[in-house]
C-alpha cells in the first residue's frame, strides 16, 4: 500500500468523492497522460474503427483503467493500469503475462519498459510513438522531462474517475437513441459520454495539436450532446458539458446546480469538481448538472426527445430480467 499524499484527503481504497488537488500533483498528472497515451495506441495499432474513435478508449476498472480485449492474431491482449498495486499487467490469451511497475520514472523509460514486454509478448505497436492533442508533443522514447509518479495521487485520480463513471453510467441509461459508453479519452485525459440526435453535423475545423483535422472529422461527424470528467477546470478537475454544433441560446441556459457555469474560453459548461464534492448530495448535483445542460443541447438543437429517451427503471416490479 502506498503511503497517503500529504496533501490530498479521502486516499483510503473506494472512499467517496475524494479530493485531489490539481496543483498538488500536475508533475504525475502529466507523466500519467503521456503513459495512457502509449498504451492506448496499442487499441489504435489493433482493434478496427469504430465510429467517434470508440475502439481506442480505455475504460474505468475496480483497479484503474484497462484497454478491454484487444482482438490480436486469432486471439486477444489486455493492459491495465492497477493503481492498487502500481503495475501495468499486459496479458495475451495464449496465457502469457509481463508487467512494468508504476513508479517514479520518465516517458522514455515506461515506454522502452512497455515496448520490451510487449516485444516479449509478441505483440507489435504501429501507432505514431508521439503523444496527440498537446504541445510539445515528444516522441515517447526521448521523452525525459515527465518523469513523475506520486501513487497516492493516482489512486486518487482513479477513485475520482471511479466516482464520475458511476453517476455517469445512470446518467446514460436514460437514452435509449445512440450513445457512446463511458469511457477515458488519452488524447484529452477525460472520462465522457456521448449523446447522439441521430443527425449528421457539419465538417469539424479540426485544430487539436498534433492531431490531424480528420481525427476531428471523424469524432464529431454527427450532432452530439457530451459530458465529462477531466484534471483541469477547477481546483480539483472540473466536470463539462458541451454540443456540437452548439445551437443558439445554449450558452444562455441555466446549468443546473451552484457553481456550474458556461465558459466562453472553453466553450462548454463547466461544473468544478469541488462543487459536487463538497455539495450536500454530490450524486445529485452532478446529474443536476448532466441532465440540465442535456436538456438545453437537445432543446434548443430541435432533439426528438421522445424517441429518444426513456425511463432506465420502466421494468422494475416485473419480477426477475431475462438473462439474454
Amino acid at each position: 500500500m502506498v503511503a497517503p499524499h500529504p496533501r490530498t484527503t479521502g486516499s483510503r481504497l473506494g472512499a467517496t468523492w475524494p479530493s485531489l488537488r490539481v496543483a498538488d500533483w500536475t508533475g504525475t498528472r502529466d507523466t500519467l497522460h503521456m503513459w495512457t497515451q502509449i498504451v492506448g495506441k496499442l487499441r489504435l495499432s489493433h482493434a478496427p474503427l469504430l465510429n467517434h474513435w470508440w475502439q481506442v478508449t480505455l475504460y474505468v476498472t475496480p483497479r484503474g483503467l484497462t484497454t478491454g480485449a484487444v482482438p490480436f492474431d486469432g486471439g486477444a491482449f489486455d493492459a491495465e493500469f492497477d493503481f492498487v498495486d502500481h503495475r501495468l499487467r499486459l496479458r495475451s490469451s495464449d496465457g502469457a503475462a509481463r508487467e512494468v511497475g508504476l513508479t517514479p520514472k520518465p516517458v522514455a523509460t515506461f515506454h522502452a519498459e512497455t515496448t520490451r514486454a510487449l516485444d516479449a509478448l509478441g505483440i507489435g505497436v504501429t501507432a505514431q510513438q508521439r503523444p496527440n492533442e498537446v504541445e510539445p508533443s515528444i516522441p515517447f522514447a526521448e521523452d525525459e522531462q515527465h518523469a513523475s509518479y506520486d501513487g497516492a495521487a493516482a489512486q486518487l485520480f482513479w477513485q475520482q474517475l471511479l466516482q464520475a463513471q458511476r453517476v455517469m453510467e445512470r446518467f446514460r441509461a436514460h437514452f435509449t437513441g445512440k450513445v457512446s459508453p463511458v469511457h477515458f479519452f488519452w488524447g484529452a485525459m477525460d472520462l465522457a459520454c456521448t449523446r447522439f440526435s441521430g443527425r449528421a453535423a457539419p465538417p469539424h475545423p479540426g485544430g487539436a495539436p498534433h492531431c490531424g483535422d480528420w481525427v476531428m472529422a471523424e469524432g464529431y461527424s454527427r450532432e452530439l450532446s457530451s459530458c465529462g470528467f477531466w484534471p483541469g477546470g477547477g481546483e480539483e478537475g472540473a466536470f463539462y458539458s458541451y454540443a456540437y454544433p452548439e445551437p443558439e441560446g445554449f450558452a444562455g441556459r441555466a446549468p443546473g446546480p451552484e457553481g456550474a457555469y458556461y465558459s466562453v474560453e472553453n466553450g462548454q459548461f463547466l461544473l468544478p469538481y469541488e462543487a459536487v464534492r463538497t455539495a450536500p448530495d454530490p450524486d445529485r448535483a452532478l446529474t443536476e448538472f448532466l441532465h440540465a445542460t442535456y436538456a438545453a443541447a437537445a432543446d434548443l438543437g430541435g432533439w426528438d426527445r421522445a424517441r429518444l429517451e426513456d425511463d432506465p427503471r420502466r421494468w422494475d416490479g416485473r419480477g426477475d430480467a431475462p438473462s439474454r
